[in-house]
């Protein structure tokens, strides 16, 4: 299986692309999409440079699934919003490109990559360069991006299996009746 990650931003969005076969995690690619060429005023013209780029590498790399981080509220509502079109934008390219996409923060990725949700961005880079076997670290956003896709891998089968099982329910006969236990 292919899987895509994705670290929006509106000035520089990261992606890495992996290959998984059972345990086994394999690099593909991974880089960054820029709009720092253009001015700040520029806002649909960034966006569609981020739709277009993320378009042009599902293109090229024909990924089968795709994990996008969970943006979270910063301390100025005017960074959460612009943050929040990059994220849009992504996840519009990803809907495009007929991809299923599945969420993760910043805390369940660094977790799941890292071990535990407070790392640094130095430490993303250095287990994603060590679970990927690659001779250099990635750059912070492709890290990040590599990063969002690791956790699907590693997480994304448990969540299908959880997803399919019977929901919960009250049971009527036995032990429980009417919510009182017997």
């Amino acid at each position: 299986m292919r899987l895509l990650g994705i670290d929006p931003g509106l000035q520089t969005t990261g992606f890495g692309i992996i290959d998984v076969d059972g345990s086994n995690l394999s690099y593909v690619a991974s880089g960054t999409i820029k709009t720092t060429h253009l001015d700040l005023g520029q806002l649909p013209a960034r966006i569609k440079i981020l739709f277009d780029g993320i378009c042009e590498v599902c293109t090229r790399y024909e990924p089968d699934a795709a994990s996008v981080e969970i943006i979270f509220v910063n301390v100025n509502p005017q960074s959460t919003l612009l943050l929040g079109q990059a994220r849009g934008a992504s996840l519009a390219a990803l809907g495009h490109s007929n991809l299923s996409v599945h969420e993760y923060t910043a805390l369940q990725m660094k977790k799941a990559v890292v071990g535990h949700g407070r790392a640094d961005k130095s430490q993303v880079q250095e287990m994603v360069k060590r679970l990927l076997k690659l001779p250099v670290l990635p750059g912070k956003d492709a890290a990040d991006a590599l990063g969002m896709a690791i956790t699907h891998a590693h997480v994304g089968h448990a969540m299908a299996r959880l997803a399919q099982a019977t929901p919960l329910t009250r049971r009527t006969s036995g032990m429980y009746r009417d919510g009182r236990i017997n």
